[in-house]
């Protein structure tokens, strides 16, 4: 078992146990997903690494390129509760939350009784979620932020392991609410689900015209999820890369002096110190994934485009453009050097 905290004298031996353990658990993992996922695997590692976190993942891409199954899939490989919840305009909020109903008692008295919704669960997959209407998706607010629900003036906890993973169409297609900028960023990370190429294409047809069907066995549960996040957190993080993820955060913010000249055109406001987070928290799983118990730039980097996209509000000039938060990301990460210039 992947030891939950790690001090500042542990010794290096138990240190590299630890991360070969981590490591272990995210191989046997991604290794399962890969069973029925054909390619996406910088898809399937950033929803892994949101559910180490602790974060939420918000998908997204057309219909039919298996969000929805790869989610389905991480359940199983996690052996943990799975509901869904198929979002769409005539969903109310309690059929999310779960709502108080009037039944008799044994001494034949009528009373109230909490009901669960579906947010009662330990992977929570938000399917189509920009289908249903604002009011229906901030019934998601408090769970994913304080891990409550409150219904008539009483809080129910949601029981750990808990994560949303949410699915959406591009919003240019028919049908789509655009999500409010409150409940974006409580998404840790916002990930492009791409078209796969052929060769992928061709093996998709294979495992899904065939009669064969590929049986995903657990590969952790919900206390290693849990030992893996708080190893993650555990992390030392480099004093340099920490100011270096402060100063990238400030310039996607137009006002500042530090900001490129894309973020000051085209960005109407910048990401919030919880794009900060995600991005240290990210960049720290990232780091143990691949065998290591530090943090470098290179981390903070590959997981800068996740974790800032959906925080980065384009005005109505980089609107009309069809500029790419992505293409405003990139030449941010030209722009702000890894240490201060001087």
């Amino acid at each position: 078992m992947v030891a939950v905290t790690q001090s500042a004298n542990t010794s290096a031996n138990s240190t590299e146990l630890s991360v070969a353990e981590f490591q272990e658990s995210t191989n046997a993992i991604l290794n399962e997903v890969r069973k029925v996922i054909v390619g996406q695997d910088d898809v399937v590692r950033s929803v892994l690494t949101c559910v180490i976190a602790g974060g939420h993942a918000l998908l997204e891409g057309v219909p039919g390129l298996g969000k929805t199954t790869l989610i389905r899939t991480l359940a199983n490989a996690l052996r943990l509760q799975f509901s869904r919840v198929q979002f769409t305009p005539d969903l109310m909020p309690s059929d999310v939350t779960g709502t108080n109903i009037m039944e008799e008692t044994e001494e034949g008295r009528r009373a109230f009784r909490f009901q669960p919704g579906p947010i009662f669960a330990n992977l929570v997959l938000a399917d189509e979620v920009n289908r249903a209407t604002p009011k229906t998706q901030s019934a998601l607010l408090e769970a994913m932020q304080e891990k409550t629900v409150t219904v008539a003036n009483q809080t129910y906890k949601l029981e750990p392991p808990f994560f949303v993973l949410a699915t959406q169409n591009p919003l240019e297609m028919e049908g789509t609410y655009s999500l409010p900028e409150a409940q974006l960023d409580r998404f840790m990370l916002k990930i492009d689900v791409k078209f796969p190429s052929a060769q992928e294409l061709v093996s998709i047809l294979g495992r899904t015209t065939g009669g064969d069907v590929e049986l995903v066995q657990a590969a952790a549960d919900g206390a290693r999820i849990i030992a893996m996040g708080a190893l993650a957190r555990s992390v030392p993080i480099p004093t340099q890369v920490s100011e270096y993820v402060a100063r990238l955060t400030i310039a996607t913010h137009p006002d500042q002096p530090t900001a490129s000249s894309q973020v000051k055109q085209f960005v109407r406001y910048g990401s919030s110190p919880r794009g900060a987070q995600s991005l240290i928290l990210a960049s720290k799983i990232n780091a143990l994934m691949e065998g290591r118990y530090n943090v470098s730039f290179d981390d903070v980097k590959n997981i800068a485009p996740a974790a800032l996209r959906h925080r980065l509000l384009l005005n109505f000039e980089g609107q009309a453009e069809g500029i790419s938060t992505d293409n405003v990301i990139a030449e941010l990460l030209t722009h702000v050097p890894d240490l201060p210039r001087g």
